[in-house]
């Protein structure tokens, strides 16, 4: 049992065994004693870089608001190095532009939030992990709305708009910061670490790419596994899912997968005035014998769409990460939580960006 946990934790290779689930709970608990005794020592540092890269040319989608019910136009559009990704309400006068960074975070209750009233934005995660599943990095994400199209409830749309759209190489870089030793954070019954890469050397590397994306040494990738448990009697069962995060990866096993709700919760969420042209058909919603009106694309799909919402919620950083991200039970506050840590500690190398020659 050691060893497999030690597998599993490597991030190398998918499991979906239920015993790793306590294991990994001692696991996290011995890293979290570990990290208190180191909290106030910097921890952060830039192991990597890669180049930036932005779209080709502008990519639409349209579709239904999960919140508001609203028809949303939402549109890609290619920015300059070093812009990051921003959201751009043009359903507003002046135009309002929310950056995607964990400073413009103001709500993370069932989904993220980025800005104040009236230039806010709800439910970007999906959006953000298509970007940053395809490493795009600067990116206007235009929209009519306070939300962007809810579609199936996954990434796919967005992905599949993107990719028509065509992705190229921009001459700043990129860095790639990881952690030397475990940050964890744990409250509640849950709890979400960032791991160091398997590679702790001095060394800084920089790969020039291929065709496919950009190369990142195996070791300056990142891992993330999501341990799902709402407990034995529950309507979705206990499930795992680990993933490496590159762009062939996200597109073939990750973005695919949909947002999910118990059947219990939908009329608290019709009280509240949201979901009112969203119908069971249109994302997984589970009761006491499983998916209402819909079937799985994986038997884990819920765990993998727990990664799609980290991969989102991570790119809040602007800037790549390697490592293995590990969480149980948790959710937006905890990852939120993770990039207001991570940032907090992010040397001033982080900032300048130089373009290449």
């Amino acid at each position: 049992m050691e060893h497999s946990a030690k597998m599993f934790l490597s991030g190398k290779r998918d499991v979906d065994t239920p015993w790793l689930i306590p294991c990994t709970r001692a696991l996290t608990r011995l890293a979290y004693r570990s990290a208190n005794r180191r909290k106030d020592k910097a921890n952060v540092r830039r192991f990597s870089y890669r180049y930036q890269r932005t779209l080709a040319r502008p990519a639409e989608v349209w579709g239904v608001g999960y919140l508001t019910g609203a028809t949303v136009r939402l549109r890609f559009v290619p920015a300059p190095p070093s812009t990051g990704i921003v959201f751009v309400r043009t359903d507003l006068r002046p135009r309002q532009q929310v950056p995607a960074h964990i400073d413009q975070v103001t709500g993370t209750q069932r989904r993220t939030t980025l800005g104040h009233p009236p230039a806010q934005i709800g439910l970007v995660e999906h959006v953000l992990a298509a970007l940053a599943g395809l490493r795009i990095d600067n990116c206007q994400v235009e929209l009519n709305a306070p939300e962007p199209p809810g579609l199936d409830g996954s990434a796919r749309g967005f992905v599949t708009a993107l990719l028509d759209a065509g992705i190229c190489r921009q001459g700043a870089r990129r860095p790639i910061f990881g952690v030397e030793q475990s940050l964890v954070l744990s409250a509640g019954g849950a709890t979400l670490a960032l791991h160091p890469p398997s590679c702790t050397s001095g060394a800084v590397s920089l790969r020039l790419g291929t065709a496919e994306g950009p190369s990142i040494a195996s070791e300056h990738e990142l891992y993330l596994s999501y341990f799902l448990d709402y407990g034995l009697t529950a309507p979705i069962a206990r499930q795992v899912h680990t993933q490496a995060l590159t762009p062939g990866l996200f597109v073939q096993e990750l973005a695919s997968c949909r947002t999910f709700i118990l059947e219990e919760e939908i009329a608290e969420l019709r009280r509240q005035g949201l979901g009112t042209r969203t119908s069971a058909a249109d994302l997984l919603v589970f009761g006491p014998r499983g998916p209402v009106d819909n079937t799985l694309r994986y038997a884990n799909e819920p765990a993998r769409h727990k990664v799609l919402d980290l991969v989102g919620d991570l790119a809040l950083l602007g800037a790549d990460l390697c490592g293995h991200v590990v969480a149980y039970r948790s959710g937006h506050p905890f990852n939120v939580e993770l990039v207001r840590r991570l940032h907090q500690q992010l040397p001033a190398a982080a900032v300048p960006e130089r373009q290449a020659a």
